[in-house]
């Protein structure tokens, strides 16, 4: 068999195993395109009032002790964002926040909204196909089977496309839609011009599928920048601010108030967006005050500010600024595989390209209908 159909035979035989997996996932990436942007504005109602505005927020500190009065379970950090409006956002468990208003301290919610709800179930889908409990896992290879598949057919739909490209006199079919066309005409028209426009866009969101699927995959990342991949390879423990063992017998640090962080990272920092202070259960822990100077999904905008001294001036900084190659290329492809690494443009860019995978599901899946069923 020739080469070529080799490759034409793997990539309609891999397309046919993963394309209900891919449309799946193309499905929910388009509808979580602007997953941020609809969670802010489903928390529209908990910015504080005008009038509010005439005082002065609580300090830090009272802030937190009247919030947590109200919990049931102990926030493990706190943001403020550098709205004044905007309330303090208390995480309770990973992804789940409480908000509070930051002038009365009163908590605003109780559980996520309707739409914050809506959301995250999409993103279970998107990631491990809703399933709960240990069977969680095996929706998560499941998904990560349909990404390495989606990563293949793009690969051989290039070679092809390629040849392809040798042997027609013009880019028409190509490069531009034809409305004349219909039929199988018009499914390879439309495969053929959606794969080759958005094949670099796609590229990025599947590979970075792949690295978020497959530990190996991301331990190919550090290997690819000349790296040896870490014991623990996962975003969060790459901070790169990675803290040595404690003494046997450890002085208490960073005695200092939360306020008094806050107003000494907001000076060091003026650019901020967001300060995420993490709220120690032991004195004896250094202070991490995490800083965001982009509205999130942009990790070179990031960084730690670890207070270590008693006195809260002295400061050493961590996460990205401190990364290695390895770790700041698996943070990018993190956030490029939503989009969000370039702002609301990145992830209007990922949103297309989403709904072009299923519209390349689609016309694959009917033309494989006309070759075998209905020709």
């Amino acid at each position: 068999m020739p080469f070529r159909k080799t490759i034409f035979w793997t990539h309609l035989t891999i397309g046919l195993t993963v394309s209900l997996i891919v449309l799946l996932m193309s499905v929910t990436g388009v509808i979580l395109t602007y997953d941020k942007q609809l969670s802010n504005w489903a928390n529209r109602n908990y910015r504080a009032q005008v009038h509010h505005l005439d005082s002065a927020p609580l300090p830090i500190d009272d802030l937190i002790q009247t919030a947590s009065a109200n919990l049931d379970t102990t926030p493990t950090a706190i943001t403020i964002l550098n709205d004044p409006q905007e309330p303090a956002a208390l995480n309770v468990g990973r992804g789940d926040y409480r908000y509070a208003n930051r002038y009365t301290g009163g908590l605003l919610n109780d559980s996520d909204p309707p739409m914050r709800r809506f959301l995250r179930s999409i993103m279970y889908w998107h990631r491990w196909l809703a399933l709960e409990g240990p069977s969680r896992e095996i929706g998560r290879n499941i998904t990560g089977i349909g990404n390495l598949g989606f990563l293949i057919l793009l690969l051989s739909g290039l070679y092809l496309l390629c040849i392809r490209f040798t042997r027609t006199k013009s880019l028409r079919n190509l490069l531009t839609f034809r409305t004349e066309l219909k039929g199988k005409a018009r499914d390879l028209n439309w495969h053929n011009v959606i794969g080759s426009w958005l094949f670099l866009p796609l590229l990025i969101i599947v590979l970075s599928g792949v690295v978020i699927s497959y530990q190996w995959a991301g331990n190919l990342m550090y290997l690819v920048v000349g790296e040896q991949p870490p014991t623990s390879t996962s975003l969060r423990s790459s901070t790169g601010n990675e803290l040595g063992a404690a003494e046997s017998e450890p002085s208490p640090t960073a005695l200092c108030s939360y306020q008094t962080l806050f107003n000494r990272t907001s000076e060091e920092v003026s650019d901020w967006k967001s300060i995420t202070l993490e709220l120690r259960e032991s004195n004896h822990a250094p202070a991490v005050v995490r800083v965001d100077r982009s509205l999130g999904g942009q990790p070179s905008k990031r960084l730690d500010l670890i207070f270590a001294g008693p006195n809260c001036r002295d400061y050493e900084i961590g996460g990205y600024p401190t990364q290695s190659r390895g770790q700041r290329l698996r943070s990018w492809l993190r956030y490029a595989h939503t989009g969000e690494v370039y702002g609301i443009v990145g992830q209007t860019v990922a949103g297309l390209a989403s709904l072009g995978g299923g519209i390349l599901v689609w016309t694959g899946l009917a033309l494989s209908w006309r070759r075998f069923i209905k020709p």
